[in-house]
């Protein structure tokens, strides 16, 4: 992922409104990310729980959406999440929805997915798992390409009518 100043970050954002792009609290670690590591950037806002982000590369540049945390937590024992396909306990996946960009979003329309609740997909999926003796490390690397393409699949979602 190109590397992004505070302004780039917030000027991604296509469903959020002007207030919600100045009170975006970026990562706490953000001056010393690795950008060239990052497939997409996603996190939680330090000062509001419910509030999150994520930020993918696209044809036109970044783009960010801004999502919602469903308040509450699951009775399940285990939950998949969706970016990932990574099996965790269920209080560790939450539902976040995004409000659609353009007319739509205006409209109330929303997209929603089951996402790991700490956002760390990106590390999940490198979180390589003991090799089998004729398994190959070709798997974690599928692993990293699906969460990237289901991760831009998502915000293709939220941005359909926008752009």
């Amino acid at each position: 992922m190109q590397a992004l100043t505070e302004e780039e970050v917030r000027a991604s954002f296509v469903n959020a409104s002007a207030d919600d792009r100045r009170i975006a609290a970026l990562p706490i670690d953000f001056i010393l990310l690795d950008w060239d590591h990052l497939d997409f950037l996603a996190w939680r806002d330090p000062d509001s729980r419910g509030r999150a982000y994520v930020i993918t590369q696209h044809e036109d540049g970044p783009v960010g959406i801004v999502l919602r945390a469903a308040e509450g937590s699951s009775r399940a024992r285990s939950a998949l999440c969706n970016l990932c396909h990574t099996m965790q306990p269920g209080n560790q996946v939450s539902l976040f929805s995004a409000r659609k960009a353009g007319r739509a979003g205006e409209a109330g329309d929303t997209v929603g997915t089951y996402i790991c609740a700490d956002l760390g997909c990106h590390d999940n999926v490198r979180i390589a798992p003991p090799l089998a003796p004729s398994e190959v490390r070709a798997s974690v690397d599928r692993r990293i390409d699906g969460t990237r393409d289901r991760t831009e699949a998502f915000v293709a979602r939220v941005i359909a009518e926008a752009l």
